[in-house]
This record gives structure tokens, C-alpha cells and sequence, in this order.
């Protein structure tokens, strides 16, 4: 089986943390958002190649997998044109003999993906339940839980299995039918999808079991990231350091090694990335990247950068790689 991640967007929601950092690789509890998703895929032990589709700062995502995940022999394939879903897939057609599993990695997810080395359908989509319908696409499914069609942020309650992101492709000389016909067609809105291909494999007789999965967590804008990071914290990502003079620690919370911490409180649900220092300072519901500053602040639902710097700052803060915010004393 192959896999097939597509991650060439730019993040324009998370910036101006995405300028320096690819979307995938930010943190939550000191780990790329990728890397909870690519600890899922070597579970496999059926994976022959992973196909990176890269585009953004795409010298930082092919050292990160050749570096991180070596073990998964890898292809890298630059997206210069942002035509959409269906065009970044399309563009690992010449690499694909066999079954695909497809992962867009800006979210972590609860699945069980064992269950493709036992389906007799022609492909998976993974969803998740949700009552805000509205802000998805969301897949309708017939009485044997098989996938009719794929509603793009419904007005009515047709459904409320969200599309995640996540699929599994059996029948895979079919996916790429379906996408060179969505190619081939209008786009919407300047973008091909990849959800169009799906329905034309549906329409052309194909059998897509959909399955929930137990948990879903964006990481695609501050507000998501932060929520996602509080969850894996409770998941058992938690750890901190010795008790040490001066500093109080609310759990959960992720200190890495080489944190320098004084007349500090931590926490609940913050991440500190090493070689930080936090002096005279309250932080909650927070991520704070490696080697940054935080003096004499009051910081709450903040994600802050690698070697940022703030100050005198009390409230919520969003400031990237090498930026400094300086508050009145």
C-alpha cells in the first residue's frame, strides 16, 4: 500500500507562525501535528512508499521525513500550481500501482486504520459526527453505511458526518479515472476537488464504506491548535520537571529539557518547547516554542514562536518565530 500526503497549503489561518513553520510541523505537546498521524501509518507495517506533496517551505518538510521518518522510503512532489485537493492528488498518479491510503495531516484523529487490510469495499472514507454541520463537508450514506454523496457546508441536517480528511482507496486505477474527469471539467471556484473524484467513483459502481472515527482535533488555526494541544496533554502527553523553588505547576503540562523556569505558574494545558526561559510569568492554555523568552507577563490562550520574545504582556499573544512584543513595564 501506498500513502499519499498531500501538504503543500501555506496555513494562511495560522500565520504568522506558517511564514517560517510548514502547518503540519507546528506543535501540540511538544510534537509536529504530522508526526501523531505518521506514528499511525508505520503501525501498518504494509506501507511500501510514502508520496509527500509539497509546496510550502517544502525544504523543511522533506528534511523532517527523511530525517524523522527514514524508515518509510519516501518520494517528494513539489505542487507548483494550488489547483486544489484533486491536483495534488493527480500529481502521484505516475507513482501508484496499488492501494492508497490518502492523510491530510492538519489534524489528528482516533482511528483504527488496521480495518484496510480487512475491507472488501473499494475504498474508505473516514468521518466524524458533529452538530456544527454547517462549517463541513459532510458524507451521506446509505442503510449499509456505503457513501451516496459528499455535501459541501449543508443548509439542511442531511447529515452530520463531517469529511476528515482521511481516506483509504482500494480500487485505485478507479480514483484516478474519477480525478482525471474532475480535471478535465470546470473548476469550483478556481479548485478541483478531490471529493468530486470520490463521487465519480460512486456514480461509476464503486463501494465506499464510511466509518466514524472515535476522536477528531484540527490544528488548522490558533483557537484549534491550542484546544488539540489541551487534548493530547490529557491524553498522556503530560510531563514536567522536578519541583522546583518558586514555580507552581497546574496540570497537564509539557516541559521539555533545558526549560529555565523562575517565579513562574504553569499552566493548566501549556507546552514548552527547550531551551526556553519564562521568568516572572503566568501561563495558561498556552504552546511556547524552543528558545524563546517570556519575562514578567501574564499569558493566556498564546501561541508563541522559536526565539520570540515577550514582555510585559498580560492577555492572549500570537507571535511567530524570531518576533518580539514588548508591553509597557
Amino acid at each position: 500500500m501506498k500513502v499519499i500526503i498531500p501538504l503543500a497549503g501555506k496555513g494562511t489561518r495560522l500565520r504568522p507562525h506558517t511564514h517560517t513553520v510548514p502547518k503540519p510541523m507546528l506543535k501540540v505537546a511538544g510534537k509536529p501535528v504530522m508526526d501523531y498521524v505518521m506514528d499511525d501509518v508505520k503501525k501498518l507495517g504494509t506501507v511500501t512508499e510514502v508520496i509527500y506533496i509539497t509546496g510550502h517551505l517544502k525544504e523543511a518538510v522533506e528534511q523532517h521525513a527523511r530525517t524523522v521518518h527514514a524508515a518509510l522510503p519516501a518520494t517528494f512532489i513539489e505542487q507548483k500550481v494550488q489547483d486544489g485537493t484533486a491536483g495534488a492528488i493527480a500529481l502521484a498518479k505516475a507513482y501508484v500501482q496499488e492501494p492508497v491510503l490518502i492523510i491530510f495531516v492538519d489534524t489528528i484523529f482516533d482511528a483504527d486504520l488496521s480495518i484496510v487490510n480487512t475491507t472488501d469495499a473499494d475504498g474508505i472514507i473516514w468521518t466524524k459526527t458533529v452538530e456544527d454541520y454547517q462549517r463541513f463537508g459532510v458524507v451521506v450514506t446509505d442503510e449499509r453505511g456505503m457513501m451516496t454523496r459528499i455535501v459541501e457546508k449543508p443548509k439542511e441536517p442531511i447529515s452530520k458526518r463531517a469529511n476528515i480528511g482521511l481516506y483509504y482507496v482500494r480500487n485505485w486505477r478507479l480514483l484516478f479515472e474519477g480525478i482525471d474527469h474532475v480535471l478535465a471539467s470546470p473548476p469550483n471556484k478556481g479548485e478541483f476537488y478531490l471529493t468530486d473524484a470520490f463521487q465519480y467513483m460512486i456514480d461509476h459502481g464503486a463501494k465506499l464504506q464510511v466509518v466514524d472515527v472515535e476522536g477528531w482535533y484540527d490544528a488548522g488555526q490558533v483557537e484549534t491548535l491550542l484546544d488539540t494541544n489541551r487534548v493530547m496533554l490529557e491524553k498522556g502527553r503530560a510531563r514536567k520537571p522536578a519541583p522546583t523553588p518558586g514555580v507552581t505547576f497546574i496540570d497537564p503540562v509539557y516541559v521539555e529539557d533545558g526549560v529555565s523556569l523562575r517565579d513562574a505558574t504553569i499552566g493548566p494545558n501549556v507546552s514548552i518547547g527547550s531551551g526556553t526561559t519564562i521568568e516572572g510569568a503566568v501561563i495558561r492554555h498556552s504552546v511556547i516554542g524552543h528558545k524563546a523568552q517570556v519575562r514578567h507577563s501574564s499569558l493566556e490562550a498564546s501561541l508563541v514562536g522559536d526565539h520570540a520574545i515577550v514582555e510585559h504582556v498580560r492577555g492572549t499573544v500570537s507571535v511567530g518565530d524570531h518576533a518580539e512584543v514588548h508591553g509597557k513595564p
